[in-house]
């Protein structure tokens, strides 16, 4: 996690009732804030402190909107208030049967600090050099590209 909380999660930190926290508990809180698209973002964030042995090792922050999930937009934009882009973060997708679900509209950020998480080769993601598609007419030109074997450096392997 970041080394100190961003002012905009401190102005939204609860300080009274449940679970209240105060600055000296760090990213440990319930914080409430303006999402980047306007929503109001309910934040319960845990594991931030190294010397917790009880989170042990894991770095939490769950995410809820009152009528919906998150979006991808409010979910980066959380995943910066409380990471530094250097850092993975994942949303694990459990087997069913253990799926625990107590909200829902909630989504959740994970980072264990003790291991590095695995991931997968960039090409397997898409084509670092396309940049970000721009629409059907660039998307359907990078597919046929794609489709003649023209992947660039970071194509599949051979």
């Amino acid at each position: 996690m970041r080394k100190s909380v961003p002012e905009v999660l401190e102005r939204g930190r609860l300080r009274s009732g449940v679970g209240a926290s105060n600055p000296r508990d760090g990213f440990y809180g319930m914080f409430i804030i303006q999402g980047p698209k306007g929503a109001e973002l309910r934040i319960v964030a845990s594991g931030g402190d190294p010397n917790d042995s009880y989170s042990e090792g894991w770095e939490h922050v769950s995410v809820s909107v009152a009528n919906r999930c998150p979006n991808w937009p409010e979910m980066c934009f959380i995943k910066d208030l409380f990471w530094e882009e250097t850092e993975t973060v994942v949303q694990y997708h459990p087997p069913k049967a253990e799926w625990i679900s107590n909200h829902p509209y909630c989504l959740h950020l994970w980072r264990n600090s003790l291991h590095a998480f695995p991931r997968p080769p960039g090409w397997m993601v898409g084509i670092k050099s396309v940049g970000e598609l721009r629409g059907p007419d660039h998307a359907a030109a990078v597919r046929a590209r794609a489709e003649a074997g023209h992947y660039g450096e970071e194509g599949p392997p051979r």
